[in-house]
Parts: structure tokens; C-alpha cells; sequence
């Protein structure tokens, strides 16, 4: 898969925030992706694949590819997909700024939109 930049892919003036459960995390390069299995506003079962930034970096910030376990309850906060196009699997694709547990743990901080926080 050949990388690319944020701006090809999302639009930062498009924010959403997705609340569910950790269906899957692939801990890929060149961005780790985290599966979230949630509701759309009419109440349909969807599935949510967020980009977050590479393995190496989320490392660096003290995470791993178990410090999200499968069915755990999270928020995920974030920027749409340009095309607004499901992906291969089916599953709506987004940009991950930031995921916090539902006992407040913020998991994945960081986003590759360069003009997101970073911590």
C-alpha cells in the first residue's frame, strides 16, 4: 500500500466522533488501523475503520497493539474520508485524532493531519 498525506485522503473541516466497540486492530503499516463496531443515526450496525498514525509512532507514545482489547467501549474522535466511500471490507473509513476508553484512558492520541494536536 503506498503511503500518503492526509490532505489526499481527509477533510479536516469534517469531524466526527463515533462511539462503539473495538471490533479489530491492525497493527500495520504504514498506520495501524482500529476497527469500531457502532450505530449510524438510524440505528443501523456499522463498522468504522480508523486510521491512526504508524506503529512506530504510537509505540514512541507508550502504546501497543494490546492496549485496546477486543469489545472494549471507546470514543473515537476524528476526520471523514474525502470520498466518503466504504472501504474493501465494507467499513466506513475516517482519520483517527483520538480514542478514549470508557474509563477515561485517551489510547492513540495523534492524528496525520498535521494540523491536529499531537498529545
Amino acid at each position: 500500500m503506498a503511503h500518503h498525506s492526509f490532505a489526499a485522503e481527509y477533510d479536516s473541516t469534517k469531524t466526527i466522533v463515533v462511539k462503539g466497540t473495538v471490533a479489530k486492530v491492525a497493527w500495520v503499516n504504514p498506520h495501524a488501523y482500529v476497527y469500531i463496531n457502532a450505530k449510524d443515526q438510524s440505528g443501523k450496525a456499522v463498522v468504522w475503520a480508523f486510521e491512526t498514525l504508524s506503529p512506530n509512532a504510537l509505540a514512541i507514545r507508550g502504546w501497543s497493539r494490546t492496549s485496546l482489547k477486543i469489545g472494549e467501549e471507546v470514543t473515537v474522535d476524528g476526520y471523514l474520508a474525502k470520498d466518503g466511500k466504504p472501504l474493501e471490507d465494507g467499513s466506513l473509513h475516517a482519520n483517527s485524532r483520538q480514542i478514549t476508553t470508557a474509563d477515561g484512558r485517551k489510547v492513540f492520541v495523534g492524528s496525520s493531519n498535521p494540523e491536529a494536536p499531537q498529545r
